[in-house]
């Protein structure tokens, strides 16, 4: 059924999307160090508050958005055993040609560009940081989707990065020219790259 007068407000839906991801022990800072140990050595004054601003610009596309709320509750949903069989199976052991996980995270990197989608694929293979955490977790944790969707968005936030110092090299200037805050979040109205 499709029904048009459903609507959830955007700001319930990145709420939503933040508080799952803190749920499931991520914080925008563990994102961030990823963003920083891979761009440090390009951006000259490039700082960590630049990269934590830049992961949050990225957690507010609606795109990234909805990637975590699916992924995060079909692991969840996993944990729980509630899926069916052989979808459990598949989910709950992280089956190597399974796939979804990696195209549902790679869906939302494509709004920022070849760069986003070469890093993901780095990222993907390297398991820096949190994502390495998150992908070799013991237990009864699953983050099959989890660790893909964490490392679509320090691609996307590393994208904005490279993008930005070059905007900042075309002005002779670097990322210790500007303050964290211009990598952030701005108005509603301003819901671009």
């Amino acid at each position: 059924m499709h029904n048009k007068s459903i609507r959830v407000h955007s700001d319930e839906v990145a709420k939503a999307a933040q508080a799952a991801l803190i749920r499931r022990g991520v914080a925008i800072e563990d994102i961030a160090k990823i963003v920083y140990e891979m761009q440090k050595t390009y951006n000259e004054g490039l700082t960590l508050e630049h990269c934590v601003h830049s992961v949050e610009r990225v957690l507010r596309k609606r795109e990234v958005q909805h990637a975590l709320l699916v992924g995060i509750e079909l692991d969840e949903l996993a944990e729980k055993k509630l899926l069916s069989s052989p979808l459990q199976q598949i989910i709950e052991s992280d089956e190597g040609l399974f796939g979804v996980d990696e195209t549902i995270a790679l869906g939302s990197v494509f709004t920022y560009g070849s760069i986003a989608v070469t890093t993901f694929g780095h990222l993907d293979k390297q398991k820096i940081g949190i994502i390495k955490k998150l992908d070799t977790e013991p237990g009864h944790h699953v983050n099959t989707f989890l660790d893909d969707l964490v490392g679509s968005i320090a691609a996307s936030a590393a994208s904005r990065i490279a993008h930005r110092m070059r905007d900042l090299e075309e002005e002779g200037e670097t990322f210790a020219d500007i303050e964290p805050e211009e990598l952030g979040p701005k108005p509603k109205s301003h819901n671009e790259i």
